[in-house]
């Protein structure tokens, strides 16, 4: 089964005095563009951790983010007493003010507050690590959901090709009947005696210019490869563009070969489905 680009996992762990969120939102891209961001304090952690999340979304624009917050009592971040004090000290000899709006404003300032780095605890990481686990588990089941979706809809529109193939079958032997009369009625218009055995040759040889035949068993086979394809546990993104690719080089020779109105309005009509078929293999995984 095939898996989209574009997925969405969350996962939060209540701790006795801390919450853990974690977020993992993905879009399609070429190749995987990994957007980590943790707090400060578990920056050497960061590269564990997107070696992590590389193994487990092989591609796609991805963004994690990590939040811890502090719900219970314990706190790391103290009021610099010394700096608040010389603070008010300074503001009140510029402005009489309430000793409690002059503290307001001294807690505001630079180096009020100061953080003590704490050492990680591991058992607080093992379950920042059981919360990555969940959000991903998330994203692949929304990644599979958005790409059951993906294969109905391009199963729809490989039929609706197939569907227009076989109109174009059915109605090749009238367009060779038609290129043959128009190429008899261009002659017949010169009103010059012309050698029937050398014109056959060359009408032979100009119709075989508008044969199609080999274009019409190749296209159904890339038809029947890119449906068989989407059913395989090797699907992906870039496979099916290729194989895209391949269908859309013979409707365009078809096309190209075609020279008969109806057979080129059909072919209009199957590079409409092919495209949106290309537009949504950019968002396969």
């Amino acid at each position: 089964m095939i898996q989209s680009m574009t997925g969405y996992g969350k996962s939060v762990i209540q701790l006795p005095s801390k919450k853990i969120t974690v977020e993992i939102k993905s879009l399609n891209s070429k190749n995987l563009d990994l957007n980590v961001r943790v707090p400060s304090s578990y920056r050497e952690k960061e590269l564990d951790m997107r070696n992590k999340l590389s193994s487990a979304l092989t591609r796609g624009k991805v963004d994690f983010n990590l939040f811890i917050e502090i719900t219970g009592e314990a706190t790391n971040t103290e009021v610099n007493e010394t700096v608040v004090k010389q603070y008010i000290k300074q503001l009140a000899q510029v402005v009489d003010g309430d000793p409690v709006e002059l503290l307001k404003m001294a807690v505001r300032m630079p180096d009020a507050l100061k953080t003590e780095r704490d050492e990680i605890d591991e058992e607080d990481y093992k379950s920042i690590l059981e919360a990555i686990d969940e959000a991903l588990v998330g994203i692949n089941a929304y990644r599979s959901d958005e790409g059951r979706a993906l294969e109905a809809d391009f199963v729809q529109r490989i039929r609706n090709i197939s569907a227009l193939l076989e109109q174009i079958i059915d109605m090749d032997g009238d367009r060779i009947e038609n290129v043959r009369e128009r190429l008899r009625k261009a002659v017949s218009e010169l009103k010059e005696d012309v050698d029937e055995n050398r014109f056959e040759q060359e009408l032979i040889y100009y119709l075989e210019k508008y044969d199609i035949t080999e274009e019409k068993v190749r296209l159904k086979n890339h038809l029947d490869y890119f449906t068989e394809t989407i059913r395989s546990n090797d699907s992906n993104g870039k496979k099916l563009g290729f194989i895209s690719q391949e269908i859309g080089r013979e409707i365009n020779t078809i096309g190209s070969k075609a020279n008969y109105a109806p057979m080129q309005q059909l072919v209009v009509q199957m590079k409409d489905e092919l495209e949106k078929i290309k537009e949504q293999a950019l968002n396969v995984l």
